[in-house]
């Protein structure tokens, strides 16, 4: 057992004071007290405490494009043209270079304040299309580099079948994506029985363009309660030419021909209607939002407090982690709606008791982010694993700030290095703001060197 004590930490949507946490030797929360004197025998941390989050949607091989699609050179650019760019790198990286741009986006996803990093991942073969000796190829180098920064992963594999609603076939440039369901469930379960730590399965289709509806159906049957995550409806043209080949919406679409509910997770869902966002809550769906990504590639607006209202579970991921920290990522899901609606504090709701707009927004990404990487319990609760963030009150957008206002201040003033411990299943990844592992630096460097070295 280990024993620690906070004098405060957030629990339960508030502020507690004088914290005592212990963590079993199973990883997990097996007590935690507040208002309790800090015992001899435990570690007093450095100052307040949060749960980490779950980054609930990565790409992490783009993580190697980061910043390298910042110029126009055509009359115009958009999602497609990005998209069409983005395959260079998917086209070439090899494992090991995955495994060195992934060891370094974890660490920086941990320093973001991320314990848990559910991975949607559709790289599966070799760059000629050819599949591995071991088709779990490039799902261990993932593996290997979240255990090189000490985060939790939850692996996705994806159904990707075709191009488009109308072409049944892969483009040659989508050649390393290939799997159909059987596929897609064999990669699960050779991730979910390998008995690698910190690592849990579920299941992930590409789109509905991408897949066809008896795949979709063959995927999820007899899936028990494993995570499902789609993406869907980020794009207008995605929205009008499924409207133009089945005669209905995407999001319109999952909820009449797919067994919705709480194991689904659609991702991005920017373009949604009243009627779209009633049906995912009736269902018991959640949604994950990708506020920097969406931005970067100009996907538009989802109405933020149309599901915060309905009730639906909102996760976040950092997507193509242009961003890779949760409180820019939720400080953009508030500005977002301030620049569209011309308000403040628009998610915040002071009728409901909850006049916080970062509470608000932190708490519910706190519990969605949690059932998006399947787990039953997340957070500072016993019975939850142990993972906790020691915030930097030496940090200057926190310094002298009152504790009430600690997550306002931490989501809204910019703050460069909030977290300075980073504890996952109870034992410490980051401390005082240094990786307790290797410095992936290096071998990042020279992955990214490779990769560009002639072409940009």
């Amino acid at each position: 057992m280990k024993t620690f004590w906070a004098p405060q930490a957030w629990i339960g949507g508030r502020w507690a004071d004088r914290v005592l946490l212990q963590a079993g030797a199973d990883g997990c929360w097996a007590e935690v007290a507040t208002d309790v004197p800090a015992p001899p025998h435990a570690e007093v941390l450095a100052g307040p405490v949060l749960p980490g989050l779950v980054d609930a949607h990565s790409h992490a091989f783009q993580r190697a494009f980061a910043g390298l699609a910042e110029r126009r050179e055509a009359a115009a650019d958009d999602f497609w043209s990005w998209r069409d760019r983005m395959y260079r790198v998917a086209l070439r990286i090899t494992p090991e270079q995955l495994r060195a741009v992934a060891a370094m986006l974890y660490a920086e996803l941990m320093r973001g304040g991320y314990t848990q990093v559910c991975e949607f991942h559709y790289l599966q073969h070799a760059p000629d299309g050819r599949p591995y000796a071991d088709p779990l190829t490039l799902s261990w180098a993932l593996a290997d580099a979240a255990a090189d920064a000490g985060i939790g992963l939850t692996m996705l594999p994806v159904l990707y079948q075709r191009a488009g609603f109308n072409q049944h076939t892969l483009r040659d440039d989508q050649r390393r994506f290939a799997t159909d369901a059987a596929a897609a469930r064999t990669l699960q379960r050779g991730v979910a029985t390998s008995g690698r730590p910190l690592v849990n399965a579920g299941v992930a289709i590409h789109s509905l363009r991408a897949a066809e509806p008896a795949a979709i159906a063959q995927l999820v049957d007899g899936l028990g309660d494993l995570p499902i995550h789609v993406h869907v409806a980020e794009q207008t043209a995605e929205v009008d030419d499924c409207l133009q080949a089945t005669g209905l919406r995407p999001i319109e679409w999952l909820a009449q021909h797919t067994p919705l509910d709480a194991r689904w997770q659609l991702v991005h869902a920017t373009h949604a209607l009243q009627a779209e966002i009633d049906a995912v809550a009736k269902a018991g769906a959640g949604v994950v939002i990708c506020p920097s990504t969406e931005g970067n590639l100009g996907d538009g607006f989802t109405d933020v407090p149309g599901w915060l209202d309905a009730g639906v579970p909102i996760a976040i991921g950092s997507d193509s982690h242009v961003i890779r920290a949760w409180p820019e990522e939720l400080r953009w899901l508030e500005y977002g709606q301030r620049l569209l609606r011309r308000q403040r504090n628009v998610c915040a709701a002071p009728a409901q008791g909850e006049p916080a707009t970062a509470a608000r927004l932190f708490e519910r990404a706190l519990q969605a982010g949690g059932a998006a990487a399947g787990f039953a319990r997340w957070g500072l609760q016993t019975g939850a694993r142990a993972d906790l963030l020691v915030l930097d009150r030496h940090e200057p957008g926190l310094r002298g700030i009152p504790t009430t206002r600690l997550l306002d201040a931490l989501v809204f003033s910019g703050t460069a290095a909030p977290f300075r411990d980073v504890l996952v299943a109870g034992r410490w990844a980051l401390r005082d703001h240094r990786l307790v592992g290797a410095d992936p630096g290096p071998a990042f460097g020279a992955a990214m060197q490779a990769l560009w070295a002639q072409d940009v």
